[in-house]
């Protein structure tokens, strides 16, 4: 069934895979935590990121375990819907959690931040990254660059350019 509702997801009918996820719950089909994430991701990538953080919260009910993949596919949702105070506050049990947290989950939070045109959270979350442990990529320097440039904080966006040409990212 998971493969099933991942092809679903991919083809963006959440709405099949929230009824999929049902039939499953309804029948002796397990719901893990890979039915979970992909409902989760469908539902964000279908802009209903409030059904995708039921299901997140229904997990935790469940006693269904979250893992890095289900935080950034919440946080990406909120993302996708400008609802940065969200992302920052999953990002937030995320570390609490002690569940690892990777690029993804950095870019989602930064990219949150700039649509909700907080720069200086967005900045914050940047420095933030322990560069030991999670690789910056293209998306990490352009979501801070944006949200500085939405910001006209062109200073601060420059300095990111330059740290990206510094750091060998490719532009």
């Amino acid at each position: 069934c998971n493969a099933t509702l991942h092809a679903c997801e991919k083809a963006s009918k959440w709405e099949k895979v929230l009824a999929l996820l049902a039939t499953m719950a309804r029948s002796d089909l397990e719901v893990d935590s890979i039915s979970c994430n992909t409902a989760i991701s469908a539902c964000g990538k279908g802009s209903k990121w409030e059904k995708s953080l039921q299901l997140f919260h229904g997990m935790v009910q469940k006693v269904i375990e979250s893992d890095t993949i289900t935080y950034n596919a919440a946080m990406s949702g909120c993302d996708r819907a400008g609802e940065w105070v969200k992302a920052l506050q999953l990002f937030s049990v995320m570390l609490v959690s002690e569940v690892e947290v990777d690029t993804i989950a950095f870019n989602a939070l930064i990219s949150a931040c700039e649509k909700g045109l907080t720069w200086e959270r967005a900045l914050q979350a940047f420095n933030a990254i322990p560069r030991n442990t999670v690789d910056l990529d293209t998306i990490t320097f352009n979501a801070a660059i944006s949200a500085c440039g939405r910001c006209a904080k062109w200073e601060k966006a420059l300095q990111l350019l330059a740290a990206m040409a510094d750091s060998m990212v490719e532009s």
